[in-house]
């Protein structure tokens, strides 16, 4: 299994400190849930059953007319590499890093590419992948220059395919209004931007033929019955959403602000995270660990991942921690 944010448990374990006392934001995860609907009785006893609401309010709220419902992005991440052959795969790195696990299990050949290097790699790709914006960098690539990229490899038949998970709280940069066209598949996760990551719900829009044999792939009863009625209610709340999008930018900007007057200021960063690279992110890792704070370490370029405090009192507490290592490290 691959290192993911959010192994909490594994942290109380390794420092000794009890779970009650942690800050996590080891996750790009919102970390205000969107309010939970009464979920109906028939819900749980009853098989799901598709366009029971949940896939039309998902095409209004993307704004799309083909998609399909699956439990968590993850689960698409996993199946798509195994619905065309064999082929040479393109990933804009760093990169989650389950998308490139999974095409390399497929026995697809990969190469990692940065930004610059796409245009002239691109024409020798049969897919290019990546995420936009950027997990873990925030970094964004500007949606006329994924459509070039899109138009160049479906002349040949090849795939362009982009996870928006963190594309909710600035939907107006996505491309997936564009994923009628062939060669174009684009994934949504619902859990970070709504802050309900457990129901385990993602959306992928593609071309019908791509939707199908994924849903083949992925066989009945994806989604379950509550997961089903809770998403309706979440994408159909205008009011919430824009609130969730309003604060989640203050509180990013304020996250950044404390981490450059921390000495740390951000390499990149999106409205749900910021992005510090430092040679000394493990330290700080540690630092933060040891004083019940939790957040995500990388090790290739080194840098650390934080998530976004959920009140004041969380974002003083950070303040006071990044004080007390700026002291240490002075």
């Amino acid at each position: 299994m691959l290192e993911h944010g959010g192994r909490l448990l594994r942290a109380v374990h390794q420092y000794g400190i009890a779970r009650e006392q942690w800050l996590d934001l080891s996750t790009g995860i919102a970390p205000w849930p969107f309010a939970v609907p009464s979920i109906p009785l028939e819900a749980w006893a009853r098989l799901p059953e598709n366009e029971d609401g949940l896939e039309q309010a998902a095409r209004a709220y993307y704004g799309v007319d083909g998609l399909l419902a699956v439990a968590g992005s993850q689960a698409a991440i996993q199946a798509l590499p195994r619905l065309r052959p064999q082929g040479r795969v393109g990933v804009l790195s760093p990169c989650y890093a389950e998308h490139p696990h999974a095409w390399r299990q497929a026995g697809h050949s990969l190469v990692e590419l940065g930004e610059a290097q796409v245009d002239d790699a691109l024409d020798s790709l049969d897919v290019l992948l990546l995420v936009n914006p950027n997990n873990p960098t925030g970094l964004r690539v500007p949606r006329e220059r994924l459509l070039g990229w899109h138009a160049r490899l479906a002349r040949r038949g090849g795939w362009l395919v982009v996870d928006e998970a963190f594309m909710d709280n600035s939907p107006d940069h996505g491309i997936v209004d564009c994923t009628g066209q062939p060669g174009l598949i684009v994934l949504r996760s619902f859990g970070k931007f709504f802050g309900l990551a457990g129901v385990r719900l993602g959306f992928v829009m593609a071309e019908p033929g791509v939707l199908s044999s994924l849903a083949e792939a992925l066989g009945p009863w994806c989604v379950s019955g509550p997961t089903r009625v809770l998403g309706q209610a979440c994408l159909r709340d205008g009011a919430a959403q824009q609130v969730q999008r309003t604060r989640c930018a203050q509180a990013s900007r304020r996250l950044a602000t404390l981490l450059a007057h921390a000495g740390l200021p951000a390499s990149g960063g999106c409205d749900l995270f910021q992005y510090v690279r430092s040679e000394r992110a493990a330290h700080l890792h540690d630092f933060l660990a040891r004083r019940a704070i939790l957040v995500r370490l990388f090790e290739a370029p080194q840098a650390v991942r934080l998530g976004l405090p959920a009140s004041d009192a969380d974002e003083q507490r950070l303040r006071q921690a990044l004080a007390d290592y700026q002291k240490e490290t002075a």
